[in-house]
């Protein structure tokens, strides 16, 4: 009497394909969350017709339509700071490299005192400033 061996069917499922996939989707959100800047400041900046630009900024200072001051080493995050510490602030990072420029971003809505202020903090310790605008559209 021959006995015949059963093939068992077993219900199982691969994970292999799935987390190929998981990995995938982890590796799309990841490197799109660096890409997006979420904490940037929104800033209205007035229009100019120049298209001159500074390669080597080395501090940028914000000031969004509240009148709050940001400032920002390099490509760092803009962290606030108090308008009377602006000063010192940026002196301690222009002590670091002196060949480069501060960028003011202001927005055109702020008051022209707030302006002043960060160009007489360059003025008085002959800083390079650079202040930036949006192009024109034609």
């Amino acid at each position: 009497m021959a006995l015949k061996k059963r093939n068992k069917v077993e219900a199982g499922f691969a994970m292999s394909s799935m987390t190929d996939i998981i990995f995938l989707l982890l590796l799309f959100f990841i490197m799109a969350s660096t890409m997006s800047s979420p904490n940037d400041i929104k800033i209205n900046l007035p229009q100019s017709k120049a298209t001159s630009s500074t390669k080597s900024v080395v501090a940028k200072v914000s000031i969004d339509d509240k009148g709050n001051y940001f400032v920002a080493k390099g490509s760092a995050q803009p962290e606030a700071i108090a308008p009377e510490m602006l000063e010192a602030y940026i002196l301690n990072i222009v002590a670091q490299d002196t060949t480069t420029y501060i960028a003011l971003h202001a927005d055109q809505n702020i008051a022209y005192k707030e302006v002043v202020r960060v160009l007489d903090i360059a003025n008085q310790h002959k800083l390079k400033l650079v202040i930036a605008t949006q192009t024109a559209q034609k």
